[in-house]
């Protein structure tokens, strides 16, 4: 679930513990408790956490904007900031593109107004040109010179436009094939032809944009570095089942139908081929050398003089992982490294390039995630870092000064640092001081980095440093006024050993006026699948927000992670391989067993919620264990057949190789043993999770005999996001929490201890 992680992490629903929250005004100020009006009422005027607009983009070597580009454009102007003085200038007037937009035929000022502050696409390396997608056509602002120029000309929606290196070009798909246009005379040119709803010429299928390439990236296309070709993926549907979604809201049915490889089903077979920007055949990759179809391609890039196609090939089980180089001409391939594992290997980024023709590559060949170094044709070098620990992300190579930019976890596994490290491994050095969760960006010429700083306690801080870690100047202190008034508790961070030794990361929060001589119930929040950590040392904004309520109603609030959601290192996930659900339910166990012995908790009144993979674990937790009182399952999983092929499989194995271990994992077979009170929510048009799940858990549950409560939320995908709707689910959690963990569903859950 990859990308089955990002969003069982980012579901408003919030199955999966983000990272929590914590504060530390002056008690005199903090008298005010929260309610489910305060975070989730639609209504509500001013929210207490606004949404985090992230680090600044830079656009030069001196210069960065605050607003995200991505980002809809505001009423006036968009200054570019100086990184050292924090002086600004315009860099984007939104009065302008509406000037321009005012004089295309047809759209009056209003609307042109209206249009200024629609979401801009893709820019230009320059950060001069940007994509703009008016009705059905595709345009090119140019706001230095302020000049629209249009780009399509065709029947049809243009989708993921980019720029090629050069800025003069942009490639985009419409109806599944290949476009790109001239951005100075708007001149387009068809690169491929046949494309159809069964044959994706550029463009990424369901389970390729959900599983390899990221959530909503359907982009299947690479310029090359000069701007002469295009690499590209074909993915031939025809062989996919397809799997419908019914919204049932209209007074007639609306019909969602798309191609979706579930475990075992044949997945779609792919091919890459080169195609020139100037029009012509395409030349396909030779991939005879894979028996069969049914190989993965998992990333795609070129080699910095354009004379390769540097590309990862996978075998379906994805027990090994091929970097390979074809040549742009022939398109015959070289291999460069085989990565191979007992379990699965995950797919990386592209090889980092350095000018003398070697390459960085990251590897967890050996149980971590680290760089190692290599000849241009993929002979090792040297491994560059080591440790029991992770190199997280390479933020890139300053050659002039002979270091390499990454952020990792030296410090702390449930924090991130970044570092520096010379090329033969030798002087590493950590350049983030305080410790908590840090978010990098640097500048082209790695002189610069913005920062965003958090901790448990501590909202984000933006700072700007030099490379060698020292301070700039301050962005944004992070305060929220708003939520000076209100009483909130503090987080802790604790550790809880394994029975066999493992060290899990956990988290309390307590309610505020906490008495050890007292019982209170335990609500746990978990995610527990692989390398998806629920306890982080950062802040966890607005969501968390909905644990401090609980805490004031008298609950104790706690997480811990099982070792293979833990982040400690591929090695920590391996025990989930073709077995999902047994080591996670073990190791949670484990951590409750520590939980109840400590001072003011009742250990029998301990539920559990979680979403995606965590509703699958309370779902396993429920009918595998008696330890709980009550569980909510979000978006579960509850059959690991009914999930998709690519997730799936790469823990799992093909469901033809593993019977015993897909019917061991699957909760709906064990409904008959059902301990606790449940209560199943799901998204009625489930994209993702499909509500299938959901449906043939509860007609087992039934056939059982078994209680148990159900919410479907119509319209809603793998997470519940129209605002009327969440502030309805969460009334609901909430009043199933006091329900069956408070006595007489009380607002205080505490009992005077016996």
């Amino acid at each position: 679930m990859s990308r089955f992680l990002a969003c069982r992490r980012a579901a408003l629903i919030c199955g999966a513990w983000l990272t929590l929250l914590s504060l530390s005004w002056p008690v005199a100020a903090q008298q005010k408790t929260l309610t489910l009006d305060d975070l989730y009422h639609p209504d509500r005027e001013t929210r207490l956490v606004p949404p985090s607009r992230g680090l600044p983009t830079w656009i030069s070597d001196t210069h960065f904007v605050i607003a995200s580009p991505r980002a809809p454009l505001p009423a006036g102007t968009i200054e570019k900031v100086d990184a050292a003085t924090g002086k600004g200038e315009p860099w984007l007037d939104a009065s302008k593109l509406a000037d321009a937009l005012g004089k295309l035929p047809g759209v009056s000022a209003d609307e042109a107004k209206r249009l200024a502050r629609l979401r801009l696409g893709s820019f230009n390396p320059q950060r001069t040109v940007a994509t703009l997608t008016i009705g059905d056509d595709l345009y090119a602002y140019d706001f230095s010179a302020d000049r629209l120029v249009r780009l399509s000309h065709g029947a049809g929606v243009e989708e993921t436009p980019v720029f090629s290196p050069d800025g003069r070009l942009v490639a985009y798909i419409r109806d599944y094939d290949l476009f790109v246009s001239d951005t100075a005379t708007g001149q387009e040119r068809e690169l491929t032809t046949g494309g159809t709803a069964a044959l994706l010429n550029g463009k990424l299928d369901w389970v390729y944009q959900e599983e390899v390439y990221g959530r909503g990236v359907f982009q299947a296309f690479w310029w090359s570095p000069d701007s002469t070709r295009l690499a590209y993926l074909q993915l031939n549907e025809a062989p996919v089942p397809e799997y419908t979604v019914v919204d049932d809201i209209p007074y007639r049915a609306t019909l969602e139908t798309y191609d979706y490889p579930k475990a075992g089903d044949p997945n779609p077979t792919v091919k890459l081929g080169v195609v020139r920007a100037t029009g012509g055949d395409t030349r396909w990759v030779n991939t005879d050398g894979y028996s069969g179809a049914d190989h993965l391609i998992v990333h795609v890039a070129w080699a910095p003089d354009s004379s390769r196609v540097i590309y990862q090939v996978q075998n379906r089980e994805q027990t090994w992982l091929d970097l390979n180089a074809a040549s742009a001409d022939s398109g015959e391939p070289a291999r460069l490294i085989r990565e191979s594992s007992k379990t699965w290997v995950d797919v990386h980024d592209a090889p980092e390039w350095l000018k003398d023709g070697t390459f960085l590559w990251f590897s967890e060949r050996g149980g971590f995630k680290h760089l190692y170094h290599y000849k241009p044709d993929g002979t090792l070098i040297r491994q560059v870092t080591n440790g029991r620990w992770e190199a997280r992300s390479l933020h890139g190579v300053d050659e002039a000064g002979g270091w390499i930019y990454f952020s990792g976890t030296e410090r702390s596994p449930i924090g991130s640092d970044l570092y520096r490290v010379k090329l033969d491994g030798s002087s590493l050095t950590r350049l983030t001081q305080t410790p908590g969760t840090h978010s990098v960006r640097f500048n082209p010429s790695f002189s610069l980095f913005l920062d965003e700083w958090s901790d448990i306690n501590t909202p984000p801080q933006s700072r700007v440093y030099k490379a060698d870690g020292s301070d700039v100047r301050l962005l944004d202190d992070g305060k929220l006024p708003a939520l000076a008034g209100y009483r909130l508790g503090k987080f802790e961070l604790l550790q809880v050993k394994a029975r066999d030794g493992f060290v899990m990361e956990a988290m309390m929060l307590k309610p505020p006026d906490f008495d050890p001589s007292r019982k209170y119930p335990v609500f746990q929040t978990t995610y527990a699948g692989p390398h998806a950590q629920t306890v982080r040392d950062a802040w966890g904004g607005a969501g968390a927000l909905y644990y401090q309520l609980l805490a004031q109603k008298g609950i104790i609030v706690w997480a811990c992670d099982n070792r293979t959601a833990s982040g400690k290192g591929a090695e920590s996930t391996w025990p989930i391989y073709r077995n999902a659900g047994e080591s996670e339910l073990r190791d949670i166990e484990d951590c409750l067993a520590w939980l109840k012995k400590q001072p003011g908790v009742d250990g029998a009144r301990v539920g559990i919620n979680g979403w995606s993979y965590g509703g699958f674990m309370v779902s396993y937790a429920l009918t595998h264990s008696k330890s709980f009182a009550m569980g909510i399952a979000g978006g579960s999983v509850t059959d690991w057949r009914d999930y998709d092929s690519i997730y799936t499989e790469r823990f799992m194995a093909l469901p033809q190789n593993n019977p015993d271990g897909y019917k061991k994992a699957s909760p709906r077979f064990a409904a008959k043993d059902l301990s606790g009170r449940l209560l199943l929510i799901h998204g009625a048009i489930d994209d993702n999770v499909h509500v299938q799940n959901t449906l043939q858990f509860a007609y087992e549950l039934q056939k059982a005999n078994k209680p148990f409560e159900l919410m479907l939320y119509p319209k809603s995908r793998h997470g519940v996001s129209d605002p009327w709707l969440v502030y309805h689910m969460r009334g609901l959690m909430l009043d199933f929490t006091l329900r069956t963990l408070t006595p007489s569903g009380a607002s205080n859950g505490a009992q005077t201890a016996q």
